[in-house]
Parts: C-alpha cells; structure tokens; sequence
C-alpha cells in the first residue's frame, strides 16, 4: 500500500464517517437512553438508586478504558500490510528500516504497554476491522444476557462488563481511523460522526419506553441486543490508509514518557476527567427526576429526545465553528463547558414545563457541541504525531469520572430524597473543568494557532530533506 503525502480530507474517508456515525448511535445512544431502563430496574429489584447506577457506570468506565488499547496509528491499518507494499523504502544504517516493521513494532510495544497480553494480540494480528466487528458482538451479547438477568450483579458483568468490552473495541478505533482520513476538515467530520449520538438519543428514549410498555424491561434488552449487532456491519466499513508521516512518528514508549511530563496535556486530561463525571449524569437520572416530579413516563422520555435533537444541532454547529473559528479551540471547548455546566445546576430549579424544557435545550445544544472541540483540542496540545497515545490516555483517564459520576449521584439521590444535589455537584465538576481549560497555553492569545496538517507537513518535509542529504554525507 503507497504511503498518502497527506490525509485525503474525503475519499473513502466519508464511509468512515458514516461508519462512526452509526457506531456513536449504537453506542452512545444506548448510553443515553440508558434512563428508561433505570427506573425499570430500580422497581424491579428493589434497590437503592446508587446501586443500580453502576450498571451504567462500569459500562462507561470500561468503554473508556478498554478504548485505550486501540489508540495508536495502527488503529487505521492492520499492521502487516506494510510488508511489500508499493512506495516501502528501506535504507538500512540510516534511521528508515522497513515502514511496515516499523508499525509492527509501535503495534505491539503500544499494546503491550497500554493494554496487556489480549489488547496486544488483538490488535497486533488482526487490525481494526475485524476487532470492531468482534466489538459488536459482545455488545449484543451482553445485552442478550443482560435480558436473563435475576441480580444485580448479573447486570454489572453482563450490561457493564461485556456490553462495555464491546463498546471499547469499537467506538475509539474509528474515531482514529477518521482522524487519519481528514485535517482540514477533522472538526466538521467529527462533528457530523458523533452526530449519530443525538439523532439515537432522540428516537431510542421514546422507543425504548416503548417496548418497555409492551414487552417489559427484559423484552425490551432483548431488541436491544438485536440492534447492537449492527455494530459488526459499521466495522466491515472501515479501510486501512497509510500515510508518509507514520514513519516519522516516534515509538509509543518514548510518546507515553514525554506526555506524562507534559504539563498543558496533563492538565486538558485532569479538565476532561471532570468534565465526564457529570456530563452523563441527565440521561441517566433525568428521567427518574421527572418521575419525581409526576411527570408521565412517556413525556420524560419525549424531553429527552428533545435534549437528544439539541445535541444534534449542536454537534454540527460546533464542528463548523472549530473549523472556521481563528485561535485556540480550547477557548470554544471552555465555553461550551461552562455552559453546559450552568444549565446543569439549573435543572432543578426549574418546575414548570416550559422552564424545563427551555433548559433541556439550552443542555443538550452546549453538552453536544462540546464534544466535537474536545476532539479537536488534543492536536493543538500535542501535535497530529501523539494524538493517538494522546487519545487513548486521556479517554484511559476519563474513564475514572464515568465511573464514579452516575453512582454518586445517585448516593446524593437517596441522602437527600431528590435530585436537586445531584445536578448541582454534576453541574459543578463541568464547571470546574472549565476553570482548567483556561490554564492551557495560549488561551488568551489573540493570533491563530498552527494547524495539526501544517505540523505532519512540516515533519515530513523534514525527514525527507534530511533523507535527500545523506548521500552528500557519504
């Protein structure tokens, strides 16, 4: 396979985004939706509200750490196709050796380092493809087991663990594979992937209290788990893409070594961390909190889709926006953050309906623009070169907040008899990533920063300078 100059910004490159666009749906907007089947379960063993939170939470947590282990530039392509393949130099003594062996070293170092002996495995023989496809399955498997379910643990291994394993195997490899495919245009294309989040979330809360109303909760995860399959189609999409910079990229050890003294990187990982631990907290209690407040099941759900069709609209307007906007996006991510952060806190403050709603727009336009940006603000703090160790330990990181956020709201739920505590303390942890964001280097600069493709530019116009050199040198 002939090395590409440069990502080519369309192509095949929007089949991944389709691609993406159906794997967030699947993923997220099954996350999202999560709500309808809280109260279901609440009521049906008896528990206390924290309890049952954790099926979501673990699901979270594992998705986000288990995405980790994909997160190298062999996330895009299997590792042995460099062997043979058309445009492969080799110039032995002088720093090149074999591309293709390159990355088959960086595959297994990273996996091995990030993700243990089955990472390592998967993605050093096999490559995305057939592991996203794998991925699908065990989502829809633990969806399939989840409907069998007598006790809670049961949920937490089945929903949490397994569902969550797959969602790790599929969500982060695309969005990697993406990332190589555009640069100019990497915020629109993410934007218009994670899009799939909010159309799900509109039809999923609505249709999920659906089959709960006819089928119960357990018939209803069954076709959930029909659903998740779809997941092994959205895998079969993806196409490997090599690109010159790849050799250039260093190994994934001396990567993980200098982001950890990264100070701006470090503090954009602490930021997102809180961020996550109350960004999830609406479409898991949101519900429940409506309930509460003697809203009809089926009108929740329905405010719910309403946030779902805002985050939407959000998404595709963030992604325009970190496009076209000069200067940091860190500042575009900052203020989407704080607020979205402040319509939080002020859901429980709001009784009537139209307060409500007005809110739940105003929640689901900030929470789903900030998504796209949060993306785009890694190469600024990196360089297109890390972005993919980057990703894969920040998301590692994350994982900690989506662990503990929906469990701690619902400890605040069954302290205090509410959940007015719950949102504030959600809406407080985004407000406080928010303070980070404005700690990152320069936020309050007024001059446009480098873009991410003039920084692979100008590494491979580097290395091939210096390559072009070494015969004079002789």
């Amino acid at each position: 396979m002939a090395h590409r100059a440069e990502p080519p910004d369309g192509g095949w490159g929007w089949m991944v985004v389709l691609s993406a666009f159906f794997q967030s749906a699947l993923v997220f907007g099954v996350l999202r939706s999560f709500g309808v089947f809280f109260v279901e379960l609440v009521a049906a063993f008896e528990e206390q509200a924290a309890r049952v939170s954790w099926i979501a939470s673990i699901g979270i947590a594992v998705q986000q750490f288990g995405s980790e282990c994909r997160a190298g530039p062999e996330a895009c392509h299997p590792p042995s196709e460099g062997k043979g393949a058309a445009g492969t130099r080799e110039r032995t003594g002088r720093g090149w050796g074999d591309p293709g062996g390159g990355r088959r070293r960086a595959s297994r170092t990273a996996s091995s380092s990030f993700s243990g002996p089955v990472g390592s495995a998967l993605s050093t023989k096999y490559g995305p493809r057939p592991v996203v496809m794998a991925g699908g399955i065990l989502a829809a498997s633990g969806m399939l087991l989840a409907s069998l379910a007598t006790t809670l643990t049961h949920l937490y291994l089945s929903i949490g663990l397994l569902s969550g394993s797959g969602w790790a195997l599929t969500f982060t490899p695309t969005l990697a594979c993406l990332s190589r495919y555009f640069s100019r245009r990497r915020s629109l294309a993410t934007g218009l992937a994670l899009t799939g989040v909010g159309l799900s979330s509109f039809a999923f809360a609505p249709l999920f209290q659906w089959l709960v109303s006819l089928y119960a909760w357990r018939g209803a995860l069954l076709l959930v788990s029909a659903l998740s399959l779809h997941l092994v189609a959205c895998g079969a999409l993806l196409r490997p893409l090599s690109l010159m910079e790849d050799p250039v990229v260093g190994g994934p050890g001396a990567q993980l070594t200098s982001l950890l003294h990264h100070g701006p990187f470090l503090r954009y990982t602490v930021a997102l961390t809180l961020i996550n631990t109350g960004y999830f907290i609406p479409y898991i209690h949101l519900i429940a909190h409506l309930q509460d407040l003697d809203w009809d099941p089926l009108s929740a759900a329905f405010l719910v889709s309403v946030v779902a069709i805002s985050d939407l609209v959000g998404r595709v307007a963030s992604g325009w926006l970190g496009d076209a906007v000069p200067g940091p996006v860190a500042r575009l991510l900052m203020l989407w953050t704080t607020l979205t952060g402040v319509s939080l806190a002020l859901l429980p403050v709001a009784h009537t309906p139209t307060a409500l709603m007005a809110l739940a727009v105003a929640y689901g336009f900030t929470s789903g623009a900030l998504t796209p940006v949060a993306f785009s603000v890694l190469p600024e703090l990196v360089g297109t070169g890390r972005i993919y160790c980057g990703l894969g330990l920040v998301q590692m990181v994350e994982s900690i907040g989506g662990l503990l956020g929906a469990p701690l709201s619902g400890y605040l739920r069954d302290v205090t008899g509410n959940y007015t505590a719950s949102f504030v303390v959600a809406g407080s942890f985004l407000l406080a990533g928010s303070g980070i964001l404005m700690t990152l280097p320069h936020f309050c600069s007024l001059a446009s920063t480098s873009k991410p493709q003039d920084r692979i530019r100008e590494a491979v116009e580097t290395k091939v300078s210096l390559s072009k050199e070494e015969p004079e040198e002789d």
